[in-house]
Order: C-alpha cells, then sequence, then structure tokens
C-alpha cells in the first residue's frame, strides 16, 4: 500500500478496538501516529481509551513503493521481473522507478523517532506506525543489515516496546499479540 490512503477494514478496526482494551491502564505521555487514514484508524481507539491527543507525524508514513504501490506482489512480478527481484533481494538502493529507496526510507525512520526522543526526554510514547517503519526500528535497534532477510514478527496490532536512549535503541518487546487473542477469534 505504500502512501496509499485507505482505512482500515472490519478486522482492522476490530484490531484496534482490541489494542485500545489491551493498554488501557498503561501510561503514555503522547501518541503519534502516522498521517495516513489506516494509522489514524488504528489510534483513534487508543486516542479515547488513553484520553491523549493524537499528533501525526508525516515522518512514520510507509515507505514509498512507487510505480508499485497499490499492486499485489504477484502483478509486480509478472510486470517488471527484474525489479520484483531487486525488491525481494532487499536492494538498499532500488526506488521502484518514482518511490524511495530501503536506504531514504530507514533514514527518515531513524531520523523521525531520534527526533521524537530528543523532543520528549525520558517521555513514554505511543506509536502507531506500519509494517515498513516497524522493519526498520527491529533492525535498527538490534543491528540487524537492511540487506537481510526477515527473521522476526511483524503481526498488524501487536504491541512493539522498544527504548531509546541517545544513539543507543533496545528491543524491550517485539510482537506482542496477547491482547488480540480473543479479539481475533471474534474476527475470524
Amino acid at each position: 500500500q505504500g502512501h496509499l490512503d485507505i482505512g482500515l477494514n472490519a478486522k482492522g478496526r476490530g484490531q484496534a478496538a482490541a489494542a485500545a482494551k489491551g493498554l488501557k491502564g498503561q501510561r503514555f505521555d503522547l501518541l503519534y501516529s502516522s498521517d495516513l487514514q489506516r494509522t489514524r484508524d488504528t489510534a483513534a481507539p487508543l486516542s479515547e481509551a488513553l484520553v491523549l491527543p493524537v499528533h501525526l507525524e508525516p515522518g512514520l508514513r510507509e515507505r514509498h513503493y512507487g510505480v508499485f504501490q497499490g499492486r499485489t506482489v504477484a502483478e509486480v512480478e509478472q510486470m517488471d521481473p527484474e525489479a520484483h527481484d531487486r525488491y525481494h533481494q532487499r536492494d538498499p538502493d532500488f526506488t521502484f522507478g518514482d518511490g524511495e529507496s530501503l536506504k531514504d526510507f530507514a533514514r527518515r525512520i531513524e531520523n523521525t523517532v531520534g527526533r521524537l526522543a530528543r523532543q520528549h526526554p525520558g517521555q513514554r510514547l505511543l506509536a502507531i506506525v506500519h509494517g515498513g517503519v516497524l522493519d526498520t526500528i527491529y533492525r535498527r535497534a538490534t543491528g540487524l543489515d537492511l540487506r537481510a532477510p526477515r527473521d522476526f514478527l511483524l503481526p498488524n496490532a501487536a504491541f512493539n516496546w522498544i527504548e531509546v536512549k541517545g544513539d543507543q535503541w533496545r528491543v524491550l518487546t517485539w510482537a506482542d499479540q496477547q491482547h488480540l487473542r480473543g479479539a481475533l477469534d471474534e474476527l475470524a
């Protein structure tokens, strides 16, 4: 989907409600969200449950996939097999024609997260973001190279806890889905 601005479907809204229920009672100082509709839809029940306004942050947007946005992986493979291979090989300089390279995307996410951490020292931030953003955060926090195959989960509406102190990023908990267990059964 990349920068395409679409909302959540019924399953996504259910997951967002379950996330809000799962975080109720937690203390956060600020709530940030990508400015795309699907993350704003996810942030809305969290904002209500936590009694926090949503601060929209365009720097937390998903990667821009250029001419491949809105297409399935199979369509991309059919349309341009070489580009499909470069994407799957995680070529850090590949831009999808007019999109964003993995290297530039990672730089944007690292700069945005670092800036937010510097602006709010000692505070607890909740950020509603996209899978590619989480991929970048995990890699930065664990030292996993951008080119390396993904060896970690990125489930929708999971809780991922990281700590950012200066240049040090650390994963505390990753892909926690306990809050979704009953909700996922109801949505199936």
